[in-house]
């Protein structure tokens, strides 16, 4: 083990002499990577000093335009802040530049050296300590469906499934579980899983989902939430990367396609005590679960509906919940029942969890686990009841509930106290008026269909 934090630079290099450019990242609102690329020499220097970024950076939409009313631009002169290393993310990256280069995650942070309040990084880890607090630690698994598109677009300019490598056949149907399909695309989920060993990424499996195109990737369960999520924004990184080797490009977009599913991020959690139990797990061996459980449920289910602009955050986050696309659109929990909100899987008592699996793939990963953990902690405090389990299809037998409104979520996120209490209100000012605006723009603009429906009928 490394006695300094600059050693794990230099032990790097010793080992990669061949890497010469190292892109130091960090996750803004969106999930976007920003951040330098810096010349190997300069490495150490980034391990002692850190590296200057604005602050503004959290402040930048999706387009890359700084939103004055967040104050992070010219309100504070843009003014720089120091950025830090990130521990253990120090890796090649096979996919660039015939592997002579390399990435390392940062996280910024203020005058005091304290966690910077508007790096999502700093606010999850900030629902972390409240749980710490209690004396639990959330285990945690994530799930990524991302489509493959061809990079030739259709005549309308729109994105299309791409041709097999193996058939050269634009797919046109869903597929589900095809093993046919994995050994189509082998190469690439090989180059996938070669990528991930080098960057010591856990992935664990890897499954052709419901539309043409569309694959799931899952990292397997750790305790360390911070590091889960590091793996989470990196593997997309990652996938982004080896499909442009391959001649595609995936895309973690919510809603590429009208017609066809969307693209979701489930996230498996449990909780353990300080003895390391599993406390979601009840002692008799009850499938049921635990009081404990059913709080966090409870706490999931309560704050669902002020969450939504967190797990879907922007226009085209909202395309993906329509009735019919496995998307759950109310606040429901059953056991073993992929028709709800939140489901607890089969499998051994010692690993009873909870699945939520209403975010969407374009979800900023650390804002995802922060809100899911503060619900939590909401629901435990509480000790908030969640009501019976559902059983059969939860789509049937309950209307609609969540916000498929933009709008209507961020007014109902500024209103919620819990998450301002758990966020901060700093953040929470910040991150609303980053979106917006970002919807202000949307709004602006005029599409085709409009076009095509109003032009000359209204």
């Amino acid at each position: 083990m490394s006695s300094h934090p600059v050693d794990e630079a230099r032990d790097f290099l010793a080992r990669h002499p061949d890497i010469d450019s190292i892109d130091l990242l960090l996750s803004d609102l969106n999930g976007v990577q920003r951040g330098k690329r810096i010349p190997r020499d300069n490495l150490e220097k980034a391990y002692l000093n850190g590296i200057n970024l604005p602050g503004s950076v959290f402040a930048l939409d999706i387009t890359g335009n700084t939103i004055e009313a967040t104050g992070l631009g010219l309100d504070t002169g843009d003014r720089d802040f120091v950025c830090r290393p990130v521990a253990g993310t120090l890796m090649p990256t096979p996919w660039l530049r015939n592997g002579r280069h390399a990435q390392l995650l940062m996280s910024m942070h203020d005058d005091d050296d304290s966690p910077f309040f508007a790096d999502p990084r700093s606010v999850l880890a900030r629902q972390v300590r409240r749980l710490d607090d209690m004396g639990l630690k959330a285990v945690v698994a994530l799930e990524l469906e991302f489509y493959l598109v061809d990079r030739q677009r259709t005549e309308l300019g729109m994105s299309q499934p791409p041709r097999s490598p193996a058939t050269g056949e634009r797919a046109t149907e869903s597929q589900l579980y095809s093993i046919s399909e994995l050994d189509e695309y082998a190469a690439f989920l090989e180059d996938i899983q070669h990528a991930a060993e080098v960057q010591q990424l856990p992935l664990d499996t890897a499954l052709k989902e419901c539309a043409p195109g569309q694959f799931e990737i899952n990292l397997l369960h750790g305790d360390d939430v911070l590091k889960a999520c590091d793996s989470a924004v990196l593997l997309k990184r990652l996938i982004k990367g080896v499909a442009i080797q391959h001649g595609f490009e995936a895309t973690f977009m919510a809603k590429p396609y009208g017609g066809e599913a969307g693209n979701g991020m489930h996230v498996h959690m449990s909780l353990l005590d300080a003895q390391g139990n599993n406390v979601f797990a009840a002692a008799d061996e009850n499938p049921l679960g635990t009081e404990t459980l059913h709080h966090a449920i409870g706490g999931l289910m309560a704050l669902m509906a002020d969450s939504m602009a967190l797990f879907a955050p922007n226009m085209n986050s909202f395309r993906r919940f329509q009735p019919g696309l496995y998307v759950p659109m109310t606040p429901t929990w059953g056991y073993d029942n992929r028709s709800v909100a939140l489901r607890i899987p089969s499998g051994p008592n010692v690993a009873r969890r909870v699945e939520h699996r209403v975010a969407g793939a374009d979800a900023n990963p650390y804002l995802l686990l922060a809100t899911l953990l503060a619900s939590i902690d909401y629901g435990i405090r509480q000790q908030i009841d969640p009501g019976p389990a559902v059983t059969g299809n939860a789509y049937t037998q309950f209307e609609p509930t969540l916000s498929n409104s933009w709008a209507q979520a961020l007014d109902h996120l500024e209103a919620s106290e819990p998450l301002t209490e758990a966020f901060g209100g700093d953040f929470l000012k910040v991150f609303l008026a980053n979106r917006r605006a970002e919807r202000e723009a949307a709004m602006q603009m005029v599409s085709k269909l409009e076009y095509d429906w109003y032009l000359r009928h209204v």
